[in-house]
């Protein structure tokens, strides 16, 4: 069986379906990858075919606002509905489709007859457990929460709507809007697996039949994988240092951060490995070193705590390791997640991107190094993702789907 997993996004929006899509191939699927072309090295690292889809993702980490947010996601998906058919095109026998990709899958799915399946990183069916991820705002109340849920679904299918009418034309179906494929999804209770644990997102009661939770897909690593051997010396040569990245975010902003950051540090008295990231952090000195990429599961164990903004994947990489954060979210859903940290206890309160200041960095840094509290409330969720297999339920779902 072909499968095709499409994803579209930054790189936290992508590297979690490459750890998927191997162990689907492990199973004995063909398994491609459909992403843009930033991607194709983190597909064929993990052993998947890659399939090119338009749309560039670059200018993401600049956009701060609602407003631009929506304009800027609009354009993406218009983009990257124009070639979205071509990918299918290849063959596929089983679409597996992110958040991103679903609005543009359906209707793909729909003329070609293929089955599908959702695999999210966010939730965002309506519920009264909490606002949607979108908004970043705090609980309103059950009733509140559904209703601004539901009008969060609406404004996504605004973004999709020039992107779903040219694609239905070249498939050559009668015109629907988004939001008449989105119902006649959500009335045959089409699956999605949400891909987070539910250390941090409970499956809510209300949600509809063929919603689940069924925890995170982690990025695929090569097991040969190590450190980089400045970092092991750094490591090695004091205490637990403090780990300090933006991930895609923040680009342009790095000087600013970079000074921020390590007067954060030494006013708490901490070492810190700042990640360069989009933002290009930089800094040197016997207390800090910069870093490029490295795999989270190797690094993040060996760390007093992690300062991140936010996004779905660290912040789970984070509590998988059991450290706990400084959540500094900037946009889309990183509030939410910062929020859901926090309410866990394995993680001071967020700062926001732009109320970021040394000393509030520093302040928040004593508290979570200092207090057990946030330690152990990260210890005990690690302990209960180990518990979870994402991909091991997806597994199944796919076989129940597919097999009867």
């Amino acid at each position: 069986m072909r499968i095709m997993i499409a994803a579209a996004g930054s790189r936290g929006d992508v590297a979690p379906y490459t750890g998927l899509g191997a162990e689907l191939h492990r199973a004995g699927y063909d398994v491609a990858l459909a992403a843009t072309d930033a991607f194709a090295p983190l597909a064929h690292e993990a052993g998947l075919e890659f399939r090119s889809l338009p749309a560039d993702t670059r200018a993401r980490g600049d956009v701060a606002g609602k407003r631009g947010l929506m304009r800027t996601a609009a354009a993406f998906v218009t983009e990257l509905g124009q070639g979205f058919a071509d990918a299918v095109d290849q063959g596929a026998d089983l679409l597996l489709l992110s958040t991103t990709t679903a609005p543009l899958g359906w209707h793909i799915a729909e003329a070609t007859g293929t089955p599908s399946l959702g695999v999210y990183l966010q939730p965002t069916a309506p519920t009264g457990d909490f606002p949607p991820v979108v908004t970043g705002s705090r609980s309103l109340g059950r009733l509140a929460n559904r209703a601004t849920g539901r009008f969060a679904l609406r404004m996504a299918d605004r973004v999709y709507a020039q992107a779903v009418t040219q694609l239905r034309h070249r498939l050559a179906l009668p015109p629907a809007s988004p939001a008449e494929a989105r119902r006649r999804r959500e009335r045959a209770n089409w699956p999605i697996l949400h891909g987070f644990s539910t250390a941090l997102v409970p499956r809510p009661s209300d949600w509809r039949p063929g919603l689940d939770v069924v925890g995170n897909w982690w990025p695929h690593r090569d097991p040969a994988e190590r450190l980089p051997s400045e970092l092991e010396d750094f490591l090695s040569a004091g205490p637990r240092p403090v780990f300090i990245g933006f991930g895609s975010m923040a680009s342009g902003d790095g000087e600013r951060l970079s000074e921020v950051a390590v007067r954060a540090l030494r006013r708490a008295g901490l070492r810190g490995i700042l990640q360069a990231g989009s933002a290009h952090l930089a800094a040197d000195g016997d207390d800090v070193l910069t870093i490029g990429d490295v795999p989270h599961t190797l690094l993040f164990p060996r760390l007093a705590a992690v300062v991140h903004h936010a996004g779905a994947g660290t912040s789970a990489a984070a509590l998988r390791a059991g450290v706990p954060a400084v959540p500094v979210p900037v946009t889309a859903d990183q509030p939410f997640w910062a929020t859901r940290l926090a309410a866990l206890g394995a993680a001071t309160d967020p700062i926001p991107f732009r109320s970021l200041t040394a000393e509030r960095l520093a302040d928040s840094l004593h508290q979570v190094v200092k207090r057990q509290s946030h330690s152990r409330a990260a210890a005990e969720a690690a302990q209960h993702m180990a518990t979870e297999g994402g991909a091991r339920q997806t597994l199944r779902a796919i076989r129940q789907l597919t097999e009867g």
